[in-house]
């Protein structure tokens, strides 16, 4: 038998490389999925061979990431539950996506992933899965009869007692997942809503005391809804994504501390830090502002909600998404321009927005005196816009 496993190097992975290949008798191939890890894929072939995989894939998948599965969930201004930018929620399709196809290369008879039964990866990653090959075997190690761990501290034992080196410990168990757009913290000390987060659980941002004290300008160029260049600098899209983190970790942009509920049901408790994503949404939501039409902009905030949860349930390769994605592209038709942003103790504030396409008339929007606009005709306006509440208060006078 052979199995593709996600392979990340972490706590679970780790320990399921050497768990698949006992359990199933199986050759195991790693796939790590590089979309912006940074430092963390350094190693990471060694290691697996060395927990017992045959041979490991690493990927650099970062400009397919940033270009068709970042930029256009930002076209969105995707948030999910009013906080959450969504970080980890939008690398799982793409990372699902090749895992399949890893595994027709290899004719592997499955594919396994760690996430647990209790979280949302599960059916991202297998939603995924089964959306490129309908009849894939799937093992899910935390779903497996024969998957004899209940916590993570038991794992920590097990990788010990078998020489597998991680990184995690019984006083720092988190989970941690990193990509281009953000990190997130879950478990340990966390799982208690009350505790506050350690200062020193901080990666892709500095933590608010060590932001910096003097204020930063940035501007930031779209086209059709897209970043394209920095401060005048035309950027890839991963490259641009990695510029924007390194300014906004310096002004600890992006962090934030929330309890969301999870697909399954259940509410969990996370630190996430997004700097350059957090830029971008405020930047785009800008520039919107000065290009989009009233009530187009209207119906796409309307979209937000049920966008969001797609990305967060995992249905990236849906019917439903796509069709909303089409929408939403052509929305930002005309969402071209500068926007420029300061940048100040984990702050980010939208001080300038221009556009050839700006709708914004600063004769009519002037206080000044001008003659494009009759005021009078407000009255009128008005006069119609209340005459059903004027109806309606008539009418409870008369009954009571």
């Amino acid at each position: 038998m052979k199995v593709v496993v996600a392979y990340s190097g972490g706590l679970d992975t780790s320990v399921i490389v050497k768990w698949v290949k006992e359990t199933y008798k199986a050759d195991v191939i790693c796939f790590c999925a590089d979309v912006g890890q940074e430092e963390e894929t350094a190693g990471l072939e060694e290691k697996a061979i060395k927990t017992g995989a045959s041979k490991c894939y690493i990927e650099d998948l970062n400009e397919e990431f940033a270009r068709d599965f970042i930029f256009p969930m930002m076209q969105a201004n995707a948030i999910y539950e009013g906080t959450y930018l969504l970080g980890t929620s939008i690398a799982r399709p793409l990372i699902g996506k090749r895992l399949v196809e890893i595994a027709k290369t290899e004719g592997a008879d499955a594919i396994c992933h760690g996430a647990t039964g209790k979280g949302n990866d599960q059916v991202r990653f297998e939603l995924a899965a089964y959306a490129f090959n309908p009849n894939i075997k799937i093992i899910a190690a935390w779903r497996d009869p024969d998957w004899h761990f209940k916590s993570r501290t038991e794992m920590i034992k097990y990788a010990n007692e078998n020489n597998i080196p991680i990184t995690s410990t019984a006083a720092k168990p988190y989970s941690m997942d990193r990509n281009l757009l953000h990190i997130s913290f879950e478990g340990g000390v966390l799982e208690d809503p009350w505790t506050p987060a350690p200062e020193g659980l901080s990666v892709m941002t500095r933590p608010l005391s060590e932001a910096a004290d003097k204020a930063e300008d940035v501007t930031i160029t779209f086209e059709k809804g897209i970043p394209v260049a920095v401060n005048g600098e035309k950027l890839s899209p991963a490259n641009l994504m990695r510029k924007l983190n390194t300014i906004g970790s310096k002004h600890a942009v992006g962090r934030i501390d929330i309890v969301e509920n999870r697909f399954v049901g259940m509410k969990s408790r996370g630190i996430y830090e997004t700097p350059g994503g957090t830029i971008l949404y405020h930047a785009h939501r800008g520039l919107e502002s000065i290009t989009m039409d009233k009530e187009v902009m209207f119906l796409r905030d309307s979209f937000i909600p049920d966008y969001a949860r797609m990305v967060y349930n995992g249905f990236w390769f849906a019917p439903e998404r796509e069709m909303l994605q089409a929408a939403i592209t052509k929305s930002q038709e005309f969402v071209t321009g500068d926007v420029r942003v300061n940048l100040y103790k984990g702050n980010c504030y939208v001080t300038g927005r221009r556009s050839e396409y700006s709708l914004y008339d600063h004769e009519i929007a002037s206080f000044e005196a001008e003659d494009v606009y009759n005021q009078k005709d407000a009255e009128g306006f008005i006069r119609l816009q209340s005459l059903r509440l004027r109806m309606l208060a008539d009418s409870k006078q008369r009954r009571y």
